[in-house]
């Protein structure tokens, strides 16, 4: 009896151990994990963007799964560059919302990386990688005390024009063509200088003597050490010794529009150091002998009605760049008109810069009708370099009202930046202005313009604009000082560009920038070198001769 016990035990064993497995089916064989999509995401709120610009230092990113998410694959499949953070996880755990663990930095570039190695607690793999980028603010703080506006506008004055005192080349006297250069001086940046010492006399920043004398020294540097070509100037010179430096290869001479910039700003001081002082009659002689040496209808290439930008003795006209309008280079025709000894007739005024009519535009941006000029006006420039000393004011001839196109075409330029704020990051009402000048690699120097947009803010833009957009311009201005002004200010004044959506801020100041900062801002607050330009006879009489009227003719 206990034998047949013991053997139906052991049966019974077999059986729930499954000995007797041909008499049972196979079981259900488990189905493989599922992989899954990310449903969606948001940062503060703002659902499913590539990139977030502007956020601020605690970003709130929120992470939505189709099922629950395995923690212990969080850490090495979800990563916020360069910054630690926390995670909570919501809704069953198909939900993370991330924060960083300590505020993020100011104005810089970071993402939120998912790797397709994060699970799901069914053992799913998330399928295709996610990539969130960042982009955090700029520092809205005050870099520094608060000025009246009049203060304000002194400072940047003054700051600014130690570009042309305390850089100027030690030998020439000239302006260096950007902080970078050593040898390097340039024309029409000089002019703009020489325009800059003026303003500098008048607001106390030096004394007439001092300023007389620098502008004698660049008198004296120009007549006895550099060469002329027909009486024009190359645009580069070296400051030691005079000799042309090629601009390019076939641009290695006369410069005439370079030239006409230097002579804006000499007749400027001719007609301000205006006493009967022996040192200050000498300076008007010299002025007045490279003023008269410049062989005006020699540029126009064998009797043509244009004239042209560049000759050189050894490359001849291979430049071939004819004088159009509208750009930078009213003044050209101005004082080719205005010459006392080599003046143009007015076909060439009619025939050349203005095409026939053809500069015309009249066609409205923005509201805004814009008389000359390509599309949106081009980059703001155009509206400075002439208008240093030519007033705009009341100014029309047969083709443009130029108080309306310096003003419409500044206000263009404002309307499109306030316009692109989605584009670019740091584009708005008190951001705004492009033109020419530096930019980040790889397009380095270029004309901005509403149609060669790189996302580059230039303070030159906005702030030698003062005399057309003062209210537009004021708020450019408070906000490249006291906002930017950590990144933005440095010895020279403002630094010559800025682009926030990379972000890049350039360490470079231009003399052809700096210049018309002062030289503008003056013009908005007093009209001193318009009133000085124009007070030449030979000025008053070549505007007219070409057609010009204005109050002051």
């Amino acid at each position: 009896m206990v034998r047949r016990i013991a053997v139906i035990s052991v049966c019974v064993l077999f059986a729930l151990s499954g000995c007797n497995k041909d008499k049972n089916p196979d079981p259900t064989p488990v189905p493989p994990a599922t992989n899954f999509l990310i449903t969606g995401w948001s940062v503060d709120g703002v659902a499913d963007k590539d990139e977030y610009k502007g956020t601020g230092l605690s970003p709130v990113i929120r992470l939505q799964f189709p099922t629950a998410i395995d923690r212990s694959t969080v850490a090495s499949s979800i990563i916020l560059n360069t910054a630690d953070y926390s995670v909570t996880y919501q809704n069953g755990d198909s939900v993370l919302v991330i924060q960083a663990a300590s505020p993020l930095s100011y104005l810089t570039r970071y993402s939120l990386s998912v790797a397709a190695t994060l699970k799901s607690k069914a053992g799913g793999s998330l399928f295709g990688a996610v990539d969130i980028k960042l982009l955090t603010q700029f520092d809205p703080s005050d870099k520094f005390p608060l000025l009246t506006d009049d203060q304000l506008l002194d400072k940047v004055q003054q700051q600014t024009f130690k570009y042309f005192w305390d850089f100027g080349h030690p030998v020439s006297g000239m302006a260096r063509e950007r902080n970078s250069s050593a040898e390097t001086v340039t024309t029409g940046g000089t002019g703009f200088g020489i325009m800059a010492t003026v303003v500098a006399v008048h607001r106390g920043f030096i004394t007439r003597t001092e300023g007389r004398d620098r502008v004698l020294k660049i008198v004296n540097f120009l007549l006895n050490n550099c060469t002329r070509y027909h009486g024009a100037f190359a645009h580069w010179i070296y400051g030691t010794s005079g000799v042309t430096q090629p601009f390019s290869t076939n641009d290695n001479g006369a410069d005439l529009v370079e030239t006409s910039f230097l002579l804006e700003g000499l007749i400027t001081a001719r007609q301000y150091f205006n006493s009967a002082d022996a040192t200050e009659t000498e300076l008007r002689t010299k002025i007045n002998t490279i003023w008269d040496g410049v062989e005006w209808n020699w540029f126009r290439q064998s009797g043509q009605n244009v004239l042209y930008w560049h000759w050189s003795p050894d490359k001849g006209w291979a430049m071939n760049h004819q004088i159009k309008g509208w750009n930078e280079a009213l003044i050209v025709y101005v004082l080719a008109s205005s010459s006392r000894t080599d003046s143009i007739p007015k076909i060439v005024y009619d025939n050349g810069w203005a095409s026939n009519g053809s500069m015309v535009n009249n066609n409205s941006y923005y509201g805004f009708q814009l008389p000359l000029g390509s599309a949106y006006g081009g980059p703001l420039f155009f509206e400075h370099y002439s208008f240093l000393g030519i007033n705009p004011n009341g100014l029309s001839d047969a083709y443009a009202n130029y108080q309306v196109q310096a003003r419409n075409h500044t206000l263009i330029n404002y309307e499109y930046c306030k316009a692109q704020t989605n584009r670019w990051y740091g584009y708005s009402s008190q951001s705004w202005g492009l033109t020419a000048s530096d930019g980040p690699a790889p397009s380095y120097y270029q004309a901005h313009s509403p149609t060669n947009d790189r996302g580059v803010i230039t303070p030159t833009a906005a702030l030698s604009s003062f005399p057309y957009t003062p209210a537009e311009s004021m708020q450019a201005l408070k906000f490249f000082y006291y906002k930017l002004g950590n990144k933005l200010w440095g010895n020279y004044g403002f630094y010559d560009s800025y682009k926030m959506d990379d972000p890049w801020f350039a360490s470079s100041t231009l003399a052809i920038d700096q210049g018309p900062i002062i030289v503008m801002m003056e013009n908005y607050r007093s009209g001193l070198l318009w009133s000085l330009f124009t007070s030449a006879p030979e000025i008053k009489n070549g505007m007219k001769r070409l057609g010009f009227t204005a109050p002051y003719l």
